[in-house]
């Protein structure tokens, strides 16, 4: 089953071959993919955050929430998983489709507290239906950093939240792999305009218009 998007040989292929979906089959570096994930999850849960402390939104306390943020960073926690649960790469973007749909259905904000536990989980339940091997709630409790009863709970929790819809077409596999390419590529957009201010202040202590009329873009 782990071979679902992977077995098309299509426009998609370059993709996946960018993400780093078929490299690891010869196991050859880190997926691209991982650090992708982490930057768009990251990237929403800071947006989620402001916007809930802006509009002073009270978020919805879920099986999810932890009482505080845990101090590892969801790429150190993504790291994490792929090291040690030996899970196919394309369980990661299965992981962000399950994500995607429980959010659709519960209408609940990603933030610090609740991405963590929903990444461990979403990304078990894409192991148990894409991978030929997996290890055991136990094991992916000890990854996680939860206790087995607690993950058993979220386990159902999200299944029931997404009303067991853990299939996923080749269609919308490809949409998701291009979607990550897409958000990596606008943040990149960003990101060089910023690194270029920051080179021009190391030149000068005087104000540059040119460098602010850039970032106000």
């Amino acid at each position: 089953m782990g071979t679902l998007a992977l077995e098309t040989e299509d426009v998609n292929s370059d993709v996946y071959l960018s993400l780093g979906l078929k490299e690891l089959d010869k196991g050859v570096g880190v997926p691209r993919v991982l650090s992708l994930l982490s930057s768009l999850l990251e990237r929403l849960v800071q947006r989620n955050e402001t916007l809930l402390e802006a509009n002073n939104i009270k978020d919805v306390v879920t099986v999810f929430h932890g009482l505080r943020a845990p101090t590892l960073s969801v790429r150190k926690y993504v790291d994490r998983i792929f090291k040690y649960a030996c899970c196919s790469p394309s369980c990661f973007v299965v992981a962000h489709i399950y994500v995607d749909r429980f959010i659709q259905h519960t209408e609940i904000k990603l933030t610090s507290l609740n991405v963590h536990r929903l990444l461990i989980t979403s990304i078990m339940l894409a192991a148990k239906f894409m991978d030929d091997a997996f290890y055991n709630n136990a094991y992916y409790a000890k990854v996680g950093g939860v206790s087995t009863s607690e993950l058993n709970r979220l386990e159902m929790s999200f299944l029931f939240s997404i009303d067991f819809r853990l299939q996923v077409s080749v269609d919308t596999f490809g949409r998701y792999c291009w979607q990550l390419e897409k958000e990596a590529a606008e943040a990149l957009q960003i990101e060089r305009p910023m690194q270029a201010c920051r080179i021009k202040e190391s030149w000068s202590n005087k104000d540059d218009p040119t460098c602010a009329s850039t970032i106000a873009r």
